[in-house]
């Protein structure tokens, strides 16, 4: 394949797709049905031109008819007055217009074929453009509507819609992190609290029985009389002093 071959074809695929995209299909389908109705009236004026060379096909016929029936009267009337030669001319006369009138006639039988033809072209092309006119008006319907959803498509196409998801997505997870780690420092405060308070009763209970020791260990010291004024304790309580003392030995031997 030569180069210039490639650089033409290039240039009308080029071409062509740059046609294409260009095309509207409102103004196109109008356009055709315009075509169609020129295309119409040129029809229609052929099938005028046609049926008026018919007719005139048909009066040469019938002209030529008539001069061949005048001629052959003449030829009878020179016969009658005895003019043979003369009956002889008109009889040639008359031959030729049979033979104009046969001729005619061939051609208005060619030319009413050709007639009925048109007339049958111009009945289809009346049909094609009655159903064009009604297809119009559907198909450019058809045409705005496919080329609204085309722009719906592409101005949708055109949003980045995944990645805004993707995000919201993002965003989502991380509320809901923040609320759980909301309500751990809730929970872990709420126990922090709970545990504080129960140490401070608990710490209640261990400093009364701190005091309670402390008081059965360290005894209120006596005031120990003197010596020589001391009274001498009876034998009841000294067995009382006796028994005090050995209840506080046990209960340190309990400790």
């Amino acid at each position: 394949m030569g180069f210039f071959d490639r650089l033409s074809r290039l240039f009308r695929a080029n071409l062509n797709d740059l046609v294409g995209r260009a095309e509207d299909p409102s103004k196109i389908l109008d356009q055709s049905v315009s075509d169609m109705q020129a295309d119409l009236v040129k029809l229609r004026q052929a099938v005028a031109t046609a049926i008026a060379g018919q007719k005139r096909i048909q009066n040469q016929a019938e002209q030529a008819e008539a001069q061949a029936k005048t001629w052959y009267e003449r030829a009878e009337l020179a016969l009658k007055k005895g003019e043979e030669e003369l009956a002889k001319e008109a009889l040639s006369r008359r031959k030729t217009y049979q033979e104009t009138a046969t001729a005619l006639n061939t051609q208005l039988s060619t030319q009413a074929g050709q007639v009925e033809n048109l007339k049958k072209n111009l009945m289809a092309l009346e049909g094609k453009i009655a159903e064009a006119r009604t297809k119009k008006d559907m198909l450019k319907a058809r045409a705005q509507a496919a080329q609204a959803q085309e722009q719906l498509q592409g101005a949708v196409g055109g949003l980045n819609t995944d990645s805004a998801m993707a995000a919201f997505e993002r965003m989502e997870e991380k509320v809901q992190a923040m609320e759980a780690r909301g309500q751990a420092a809730a929970e872990i405060a709420g126990s922090d609290l709970d545990s504080r308070f129960q140490a401070l009763e608990a710490g209640g209970d261990v400093d009364s029985e701190l005091a309670a020791l402390k008081a059965s260990l360290n005894p209120t010291p006596v005031a120990l009389p003197d010596e020589t004024k001391k009274p001498q304790l009876q034998p009841a309580q000294a067995a009382e002093v006796d028994q005090e003392l050995e209840q506080l030995k046990r209960s340190i031997d309990s400790l």
